[in-house]
């Protein structure tokens, strides 16, 4: 496998076939390991455009966007974060396996 540059999505990603649970616990799994699952448990909000802040505060914004945009794959088209992504795939999908 090519060296983990940082760009995991085009050789881990599991492609989403409808099976929620089974595609949740692989990319649960998978985004852990990368670190970015904070991404998705917790989200974050941006600051409002009238805030002031520090550089340290600058500095922890900076790296949530980093990890959220790394959480998230080809289907943020519709989402602005990971964890809208995440929850609305949930919504969607999750117990399809046990209602067919």
């Amino acid at each position: 496998m090519a060296s983990d540059s940082g760009s995991f999505a085009a050789q881990c990603v599991l492609k989403f076939d409808g099976d929620y649970d089974h595609w949740s616990l692989v990319m649960e799994n998978l985004l852990r390991s990368k670190e970015y699952w904070s991404a998705i448990q917790s989200g974050f909000e941006e600051p409002k455009g009238n805030e002031a802040l520090n550089a340290t505060q600058q500095k922890t914004i900076d790296e949530a966007r980093l990890k959220d945009l790394k959480a998230i794959v080809k289907t943020i088209i519709q989402k602005d974060t990971a964890k809208q992504l995440w929850d609305s795939m949930k919504l969607k999908y999750q117990g399809n396996a046990r209602v067919k």
